[in-house]
């Protein structure tokens, strides 16, 4: 089915985005694979392309565009090329709309030009050790000096996408204790100077999936953050938290579409390449009516997608349907991808090949952004049940 969602400026940008990675990503790629991180430098190169200043105000060197349509076809080309490019969905999809929401004109001034040029990447710090869902239990903190010009911010992060090569981290912290009717209250958001004393990275984790994409544990020792790096209001975080979760939510289903999608168009390639039996894998009838079961759920994974995205561009999607989507592409990849790396038979288990990667990468799209069990905690509560 045609696609309606893209117009023609969308699928010029599709074809730009294309060619970079077929000419400068590809030939690359198994070097970062094995690396497990992405070149800093890279960065500076996917900044020239005008991808970190999509959003961006025009004030602050971006382009001024409110849309989350490039982001999606960032993610979709991606994908479909077995490629990632790092840390960078998170500077772009989860930081951007905190900066833009949150941040005085000052800081804007500071911050935004270095993160369209790629000099300053950005990452965001809530998960850590002892919490995952549960982020009111975060045991960072941050105290406010005597002489109220600075916090001391001390405590761990983990699970850090972006951790190791970022400039400024978006930390979650506690700047006041829960009160005593909401555990939520006292949780402030600090943007915090990777290269203050007390600051540091500790191991670069190693995944099972999403090799490229460094994720990184942090710890904070007294580490000085001016109050002028307070993001919005003090003690109200997690209430800014959830504004972003709908955003982040879809677009976690789209690269779970995406990821389905991709392991279609590899397992085609395969199957129709590899003989067996004095014919090739694709002429098989069991290969046919696998391979069209798994088109028919991508067909409906992209319906949902793309009316999400129509939805978040109207400011119209809820908690309920970003937790759908998500719920809904997530499961449908999760089969896909198994049905497609059964096709490739032993080579499907063999890393050198893009479905395994997928296989890996797939399966902690049930997991981050919020669990499957909370997304259909949300999903009943929505039903009013």
């Amino acid at each position: 089915m045609h696609r309606t969602v893209f117009d023609d400026e969308h699928e010029a940008f599709r074809k730009t985005v294309r060619a970079f990675i077929e000419s400068k990503v590809s030939p690359v790629y198994d070097q970062w694979y094995e690396a497990g991180i992405v070149p800093r430098e890279f960065y500076t190169e996917l900044a020239g392309l005008g991808v970190f200043g999509i959003e961006v105000p025009e004030e602050y060197g971006g382009a001024g565009i409110e849309s989350f349509k490039f982001q999606a076809i960032l993610l979709e080309e991606t994908t479909r090329a077995g490629v990632s490019f790092g840390g960078s969905g998170v500077h772009v999809g989860l930081c951007l709309p905190y900066l833009k929401n949150l941040a005085t004109d000052e800081q804007k001034q500071r911050w935004l030009p270095g993160f369209v040029s790629g000099e300053i990447m950005f990452a965001i710090a809530m998960t850590e050790p002892g919490t995952g869902s549960d982020l009111a239990g975060m045991r960072t903190t941050a105290q406010l000096s005597e002489d109220g010009t600075h916090y001391v911010l001390n405590g761990s992060k983990t699970f850090i996408t972006g951790g190791v090569h970022a400039d400024r981290v978006i930390v979650c912290a506690r700047t006041a204790p829960p009160s005593d009717s909401d555990r939520r209250h006292g949780i402030s958001l600090l943007v915090v100077d990777t290269k203050s004393p007390g600051y540091a990275v500790g191991r670069k984790l190693d995944k099972l999936g999403l090799k490229v994409s460094d994720t990184a544990e942090l710890s904070f020792t007294d580490v000085r953050v001016p109050v002028s790096d307070l993001l919005g209001e003090a003690n109200e975080g997690f209430s800014y938290l959830g504004q972003n979760l709908p955003q982040e939510r879809l677009s976690i289903a789209l690269g779970a579409y995406a990821q389905a999608k991709a392991a279609i168009r590899f397992t085609v390639e395969y199957t129709t390449g590899r003989s067996v039996f004095g014919q090739p894998v694709a002429q098989f009838q069991n290969t046919k009516f696998e391979l069209a079961a798994c088109r028919a759920e991508v067909d409906a994974a992209e319906a949902v997608v793309d009316r999400a995205l129509e939805a978040l561009d109207r400011e119209e999607l809820t908690a309920a349907d970003a937790a759908s989507a998500k719920l809904f592409c997530s499961e449908v990849a999760s089969r896909v991808i198994d049905r497609c790396l059964q096709l490739h038979g032993g080579y499907g288990y063999i890393n050198e090949y893009p479905v395994a990667r997928l296989y890996a990468d797939n399966r902690v799209n049930r997991i981050y952004g919020g669990t499957s069990e909370v997304m259909k905690m949300i999903i009943a509560k929505d039903m009013g049940l």
